[in-house]
C-alpha cells in the first residue's frame, strides 16, 4: 500500500534579500564619495598645502627644472590669492603672519595676478636694496659672500653655462646657494630701490638669470597680498629626459636624491 505525501509537501522559496542596491543608489554613493574626495583635496589646498612644479631655472642651484614641491598656505595667513581662481571673497589679507628674509615664497606676479612665481625675500618693508658691481647690498652694507666652486649648469638650449657657485648670508643669519655667471650683468649694477609698506623685494638665487624685483615692470616690489605660500618640502622631481608615453624610461629621469628635499 502506498501513500501519496504530495498534499503534505511545502513548496520552499528562497527569501528575497532585504535590500536590493539600485543602479540609481550605486551612482548616487558614487556621486557622493567623489563630492567629499573634491571637497577635502579643495580645503587642503586651499587652506594647508598646495602642489606647485618649476618650470624654469631662475631659482637654481636650489630649485631645479622639474621640481615638485609643497607650499604652506598658513604660513602667511590668508588672501583671496590663496582660494581657487583667486576669488575675491577675502578682503585684504587674514591671520596675518610677515614672510621672513631668507623665505622661499610662492606669490601672484603683481603686473599678472594669473601667474604664479616663486623666489626668495631679499628685502623686507622699509629696506633700502641695490646692487653694485654685482655685490648685494641691504640697507647700506655688503651681503657677505663667500666663493664655494665654478660649475658648468646645463642650458634650456642644450649649451653649457660655466658659473660661479656662492655663499651668501643675508641679514639675520640665512645663508643659502647662488649662482653667478659674472659681475657685470645687465641686473648686477642697479639704482636704489626703496621697499614699500606692505611690500618684499624677491629675487632669484640663479643671479644673472631671474626676473625679479629688480625688474620694476616685470615684477617690481611684491605686495604681501599677493604670497601665496612658503616653499617648505619637494615630493617629486624629474629631469624631463623622457617623454610622456615613454613610461620605461621614467625610472631613469627621477632625480632619486632630491625626493623630500627640504626648500632651503
Amino acid at each position: 500500500m502506498t501513500t501519496d505525501n504530495t498534499d503534505n509537501q511545502t513548496d520552499v522559496t528562497p527569501a528575497e534579500p532585504a535590500f536590493t542596491k539600485s543602479s540609481e543608489n550605486e551612482w548616487m554613493e558614487l556621486f557622493s564619495t567623489a563630492f567629499w574626495a573634491i571637497a577635502i583635496a579643495l580645503v587642503i589646498r586651499t587652506f594647508l598645502f598646495e602642489p606647485f612644479n618649476i618650470p624654469s631655472g631662475s631659482m637654481k642651484p636650489n630649485l631645479m627644472i622639474g621640481d615638485y614641491l609643497f607650499v604652506s598656505k598658513y604660513s602667511y595667513g590668508y588672501s583671496r590669492y590663496s582660494l581657487p581662481f583667486g576669488l575675491p571673497l577675502i578682503p585684504g589679507r587674514i591671520l596675518e603672519s610677515d614672510p621672513e628674509r631668507g623665505d622661499i615664497a610662492v606669490f601672484k606676479l603683481p603686473t599678472n595676478t594669473s601667474t604664479d612665481y616663486i623666489k626668495r625675500v631679499i628685502g623686507l618693508p622699509g629696506d633700502t636694496i641695490q646692487m653694485k658691481n654685482g655685490r648685494l647690498y641691504i640697507n647700506g652694507a655688503m651681503v657677505k659672500r663667500e666663493y664655494l666652486d665654478v660649475t658648468l649648469d646645463r642650458e634650456n638650449d642644450g649649451s653649457d653655462m660655466k658659473m660661479t657657485i656662492y655663499t651668501e648670508t643675508l641679514p639675520g643669519g640665512v645663508e643659502h646657494i647662488i649662482y653667478e655667471e659674472g659681475d657685470n650683468g645687465p641686473l648686477d649694477d642697479t639704482g636704489l630701490y626703496v621697499v614699500p609698506e606692505g611690500h618684499y623685494f624677491m629675487m632669484g638665487d640663479n643671479r644673472d638669470n631671474s626676473q625679479d624685483s629688480r625688474v620694476s615692470e616685470m615684477v617690481g616690489y611684491v605686495p604681501l597680498e599677493n604670497f601665496v605660500g612658503r616653499a617648505e618640502r619637494l615630493f617629486f622631481s624629474t629631469n624631463g629626459n623622457a617623454r610622456l608615453w615613454e613610461f620605461w624610461r621614467w625610472p631613469t629621469t627621477v632625480r632619486y636624491g632630491r625626493l623630500l628635499k627640504k626648500v632651503e
